[in-house]
Order: structure tokens, then C-alpha cells, then sequence
């Protein structure tokens, strides 16, 4: 049975979601707890993590704007995708 807001149907890999979001308006946090908004240019297997129209965010606070941006895959602590309303 489907809850309210969920679909189900095949389960996806997070390998999936990451080729799903290319191109898509992402938010990465980073160990630091700072934030990077942006489009997700792409990615490789150790989750360098290359950004177009970057935003930096501290402590929630817009800090700049970058155009172009390369976060390196250690740093990262999740990458999700920016909520459409």
C-alpha cells in the first residue's frame, strides 16, 4: 500500500539519482556545514562535484556567488536536489 506522497515502483541506486539530477538545481553541504547551491554540472566516481551559477551559503546567509565551481569529493557530506514548488 502507497503512502500519501510517496511512489512506488522500481528502486532506484544511488548511482541512479546522481545521473537523475545532472543538470538539475542541487544543494551540497559540505563537512564544514557550509552550503553550495547551484546546477550540477557533473560528478565522478569520488564525488568531485563540478557546479554552474554557485551560490555559497554560511551559517544560512548568502556569502557569494560564484560562476563556475569545483568542490572536492571528500568534503562533501550529501548533495540533494532543491525542491520545486
Amino acid at each position: 500500500m502507497a503512502e500519501a506522497g510517496v511512489v512506488v515502483g522500481e528502486a532506484k541506486t544511488p548511482s541512479d539519482f546522481l545521473k537523475s539530477i545532472r543538470g538539475k538545481p542541487v544543494i551540497v553541504k559540505l563537512n564544514s556545514g557550509v552550503d553550495y547551491r547551484g546546477i550540477l554540472a557533473c560528478l565522478d566516481g569520488y564525488m568531485n562535484i563540478a557546479m554552474e551559477q554557485t551560490e555559497e551559503y554560511v551559517n544560512g546567509q548568502l556569502k557569494n556567488k560564484y560562476g563556475d565551481a569545483f568542490i572536492r569529493g571528500n568534503n562533501v557530506l550529501y548533495i540533494s536536489t532543491v525542491r520545486q514548488q
